[in-house]
């Protein structure tokens, strides 16, 4: 019998340390640009009730249909690992009354989200989405506003080429008469139409828009499409949200054939794409859902919101010749080498006074290392100081202090060396 195999299956990858300052990038960037923009950070189970997305995002759509991972919990109840964030945020919304706080409520998250589908370049059946919603607001400006904040996150992110294209779905009002042209133009081609958009014809002909492959994208060239069977209420708020972009400089382009995966999609609808990406090449996307609170037991409540992969934006920036993401980690803090055993006395001690006072601090904790073993542990550990604590030296109550990056050394008395280390710390010189 061999030896079982614990590794991870395809499409499921480790964040190692070395790779953490990139998502540390990102991640300072979204919260800084939330706290600007005024939206309040909600955490949502990585797990919800499966019926939250069969009812919420669309019994046709391909992630409840090929891509969700549904399992039964040992009370039997079906769930299923989130494959999207907006839906848990509105039974949120709905389950905690967040309806009766001051309204428009502006949220945001961060977090994996899963899906079973082809692993490939930049799509991984676990992974990280940075998203935004806002309930409560349903005037175009909601909608801008959005579509600002993603723009700005991959402007101040370094991701460069990047494209908007936006489009409107209609409405409950508007959509039926496109739905009816949509059955009779692709029936007339249903042979041309990949299998699965022979079934999506009979049950959400609006997803065969979405399709990608070359038949299915031949077909729909001609097709009908949502801007031409707008109502006059959509035809409205979708002018009045490209008024709003060319007011804060966001440039767009119009797809009258993007309708986005989801079934929740109500009016306005957009994607933001990357050259750099090849086929997969959107960085995220998202749109208006005027219908999804009622659809989760909440009172009529209009939203808007946006999802972008983190995955996919790292993957760009990596693409780009002078990508500004962190290269290695940053050299901080203070590594304690002891050149002798009344150094190594003295480790500890040192180590809780640094901390305290806030420094960054580690040891060595092999017994019996010499010094300059130590100091390459230090040197690997991407320590900027070190402390280097013997006897001759703290017999005259002084301590020498290595710069790691420049070999510099300097002696201090014991009772300055906080001070000084903070001031080294801010960028004093």
């Amino acid at each position: 019998m061999g030896k079982p195999d614990f590794r991870l299956p395809p499409g499921v990858k480790d964040i190692l340390p070395e790779e953490i300052p990139k998502w540390h990038y990102l991640e300072d960037i979204i919260r800084e640009l939330a706290e600007l923009y005024r939206f309040r950070e909600i955490r949502t189970p990585i797990f919800e009730m499966a019926l939250l997305f069969q009812r919420g995002v669309g019994e046709a759509t391909d992630i409840v249909v090929k891509e969700m991972y549904i399992f039964k919990d040992r009370g039997g109840r079906e769930l299923a690992l989130r494959p999207e964030g907006t839906a848990p945020v509105a039974r949120a919304y709905v389950e905690h009354g967040l309806h009766t706080r001051p309204q428009p409520l502006k949220l945001y998250y961060v977090g994996p989200m899963f899906r079973h589908d082809r692993p490939q370049m930049g799509r991984n059946r676990q992974f990280h989405q940075f998203g935004a919603e806002i309930f409560g607001a349903p005037g175009p400006a909601a909608d801008a506003e959005v579509i600002f904040l993603l723009a700005e996150f991959l402007r101040r992110a370094g991701v460069k080429d990047w494209e908007l294209e936006l489009n409107s779905v209609g409405c409950p009002v508007c959509r039926p008469q496109l739905v009816a042209a949509l059955e009779e133009y692709l029936g007339k081609h249903a042979s041309s139409l990949c299998p699965d958009c022979r079934q999506r014809l009979e049950r959400n002909p609006l997803r065969v828009l979405d399709c990608k492959e070359d038949s299915c994208r031949q077909v729909v060239q001609q097709a009908p499409t949502p801007l031409d069977y707008l109502c006059s209420r959509c035809e409205s708020h979708f002018r009045g949200v490209q008024e709003e972009l060319c007011s804060l400089g966001v440039p767009f382009r119009l797809n009258p054939r993007l309708v986005r995966g989801l079934d929740y999609y109500t009016g306005t609808a957009f994607e933001v794409l990357s050259p750099r990406l090849g086929a997969q090449n959107a960085l995220g996307g998202g749109g208006r859902y005027d219908y999804l609170v009622e659809e989760c037991g909440g009172p009529s409540t209009p939203g808007v919101g946006f999802a972008v992969g983190l995955e996919r934006v790292l993957l760009a920036l990596e693409k780009q010749e002078d990508s500004p993401l962190p290269k290695e980690e940053v050299r901080r803090g203070v590594f304690i080498a002891a050149a002798d055993e009344e150094g190594r006395k003295r480790q500890a001690y040192w180590l809780r006074l640094l901390r305290s006072a806030g420094l960054p601090a580690d040891r060595d904790y092999a017994s019996g290392r010499g010094l300059r073993a130590q100091l390459k542990q230090a040197d690997r550990h991407r320590a900027r100081w070190a402390l280097i604590l013997g006897a001759e030296e703290l017999g005259r109550g002084m301590v020498r202090l290595r710069d790691l990056e420049s070999g510099e050394q300097v002696d201090l008395p014991e009772t300055e060396v906080i001070a000084w280390l903070r001031q080294k710390e801010t960028g004093g010189s």
